[in-house]
């Protein structure tokens, strides 16, 4: 069946798919006050490590282990909790404990800082298939850009990992309990850039914040092209930039490098009318959704099965028809919803004059339909001023299609001016 007659069907469904399936509810107290989403990742299947994808321990996953991440939240609280994702898991996640610390340095945490975490008043938890886990509020006073250490310890094995490939910052795992260790020495060995089985950071209390900002998208929100470990994403930029305006918001990433809005991908994850219900609107606090999504579907159409899926030749009446079930879902959540032109490609890898074609199309849709209630023109705020089919060299990585440190810069500061 073609993309286009299974689409109309996808997006009934879609429309009266709950925000946060029943399957998937997180579980835990919502006190004290309301709670915001200052950190996320979005997760996705497990891929086995390769040369072209890198090393990662989703398959095998872990045992008698402990898994330590560091993040950075967006937003300030008196109180934080975690959230512990088994979305892809082929058994029900047993975790045996976590804590939650201010971070250090490397895999460090300041000592003094650290703090056990609780889920139903309990310091273990199964988490089942397909579904996510809450904890209790710790009483952890944070700063907004303030970076946390959350430790996760595994007993016993949790078979495949739910995670995410391009997590951009270092993670750490060590052979035993280390959840109360604030030392680096136990993880001194093998390291990762991505993401394991947490999905979330939350606060609340003092100082209130008004709610979460979510970017959603591929490579391009994912950060894909910024500085590895340095918070460059665009996401992260314009946290920094609320922040430095005085404005209480904060902002959650749900980018996932590869992701396509209209077909699944083994590697890249579910596509994007699918995950949008989940990843940006089942979010705690989300008050508004950044789209940025397209650009995969476009210059990936035609190619072969590298190993990750198929990747269908699309129509921009397709694209768009996907962007208005995105439009459509969030208005049923009373979420404000803003687009974001598709960024030039013109030198990428697989560019055709066919495809700018499509992006074109789909952009003057975005630009001028006025479904999306606020657009950001990053086709035009990052084309070269000589060729408007290109990214700006000032603001290109190495591959012509993402963004380097000063073009996420950029679109930071873009979307900043849209949100209300």
């Amino acid at each position: 069946m073609s993309t286009a007659r299974v689409l109309p069907v996808l997006t009934a469904l879609f429309l009266l798919a709950p925000a946060t399936p029943a399957s998937a509810a997180p579980t835990g107290p919502d006190r004290p006050g309301t709670w915001s989403t200052a950190w996320s990742v979005a997760h996705h299947h497990p891929v086995p490590s390769s040369d072209w994808l890198g090393p990662n321990w989703s398959v095998p996953g872990f045992a008698d282990e402990s898994v330590r991440q560091v993040v950075r939240v967006s937003a300030a609280g008196s109180h934080i909790r975690i959230r512990v994702s088994n979305r892809y898991g082929s058994q029900p996640l047993r975790l045996t404990g976590a804590t939650v610390g201010r971070s250090s340095s490397g895999a460090a945490v300041r000592p003094g800082t650290l703090r056990p975490v609780t889920f139903d008043k309990r310091r273990s938890t199964s988490v089942p298939i397909g579904a996510e886990s809450t904890s209790d509020p710790v009483f952890l006073p944070v700063r907004a850009l303030e970076s946390l250490t959350v430790t996760l310890y595994f007993a016993g094995p949790t078979g495949p990992a739910t995670y995410h490939q391009d997590g951009l910052t270092t993670s750490y795992r060590a052979a035993g309990d280390h959840r109360f260790d604030d030392r680096a020495a136990a993880f001194a060995g093998e390291t990762s850039q991505s993401r394991y089985h947490l999905a979330g950071v939350d606060v609340a209390g003092v100082p209130r914040t008004r709610g979460t900002v979510v970017t959603f998208g591929d490579s391009q929100t994912d950060g894909y092209g910024s500085t590895p470990g340095a918070d460059n994403r665009y996401p992260d930029q314009l946290a920094e930039r609320l922040v430095a305006t005085g404005r209480p918001l904060a902002v959650a990433n749900a980018g996932v490098g590869g992701n396509k809005l209209l077909a699944d991908s083994q590697c890249f994850g579910e596509r994007g009318v699918s995950r949008f219900r989940h990843d940006a609107l089942g979010q705690p606090g989300v008050r508004s959704v950044v789209v940025l999504i397209g650009i995969n579907d476009i210059n990936g159409g035609g190619y072969p099965d590298f190993g990750c899926g198929t990747s269908p030749v699309v129509t921009a009446a397709q694209l768009i028809d996907g962007h208005r079930a995105l439009i459509r879902a969030a208005r049923a959540h009373r979420v404000t919803v803003i687009g974001a032109t598709l960024p030039p490609l013109k030198g990428s890898y697989g560019y055709t004059q066919e495809k700018e074609t499509v992006r074109d199309e789909v952009n003057r849709w975005i630009r001028t339909s006025g479904e999306y209630d606020a657009v950001v023109d990053l086709d035009r705020i990052l084309a070269d001023p000589a060729d408007g089919d290109a990214l700006r060299q000032a603001y290109a990585a190495d591959d012509l299609l993402h963004l380097n440190d000063a073009g996420a810069t950029a679109a930071a500061v873009a979307v900043a001016a849209q949100i209300r």
